[in-house]
């Protein structure tokens, strides 16, 4: 028979982390170095897991840690574990991240250095002024021209384009489909 005092060591965790929650809300620095040291790794790999890039990662974990700090008066032991809400915390930061236009519009693109055309050599006839096809945009009018230079060389989806011209979608439609039609006819 055991003792009433002796602990287990799943009381002694408890113990451990009631403690660590009474320090980070009397707002104690060191109690934010050991809860870093604790639990960074594994919160790391769940965002990781969310955002697929290491670099974006580790930003979402540091965004994390400040905003579990100024918001750690709002967890609640009653509703759950630190370990559940921090976990929470995280996810819901790296779903932020992953729908942000900034993080839509990073991720269309890849650096020069990572292209498949860096590694390729270049066929000897091809000469990219001939293709002319920028010379060809500058035939259409302003509005349209500004339409297919944010789709087609900026990468924006045309949702991205009404909200980045601030246009009624159907304007934006509109405005592509008359601009194709009439590169269409400047190609023939």
């Amino acid at each position: 028979m055991l003792p009433v005092s002796a602990t287990t060591p799943e009381s002694a965790a408890l113990e451990t982390e009631v403690l660590l929650v009474q320090r980070l809300r009397d707002r104690d620095e060191g109690a934010m170095t050991i809860f870093y040291d604790k639990y960074s790794a594994a919160l790391y790999g769940v965002i990781l897991r969310i955002v697929k890039k290491e670099e974006i990662a580790e930003d979402v974990l540091q965004e994390a840690m400040v905003k579990i700090w100024h918001s750690f008066p709002s967890y609640d032991a009653e509703k759950g574990r630190l370990f559940t809400w921090v976990m929470n915390v995280c996810r819901n930061l790296a779903i932020d991240k992953i729908r942000s236009r900034q993080y839509r519009v990073g991720s269309r693109t890849q650096p020069i250095e990572e292209s498949a055309a860096l590694r390729q050599a270049a066929e000897p006839s091809f000469r990219p002024e001939h293709i002319g096809l920028q010379e060809m945009t500058n035939q259409l009018n302003p509005e349209q021209r500004q339409i297919v230079d944010l789709l087609y060389f900026g990468g924006f989806t045309q949702s991205e384009v009404a909200e980045e011209l601030n246009l009624p979608l159907g304007t934006v439609k509109t405005r592509a489909r008359a601009a194709i039609k009439v590169l269409s006819k400047l190609i023939r």
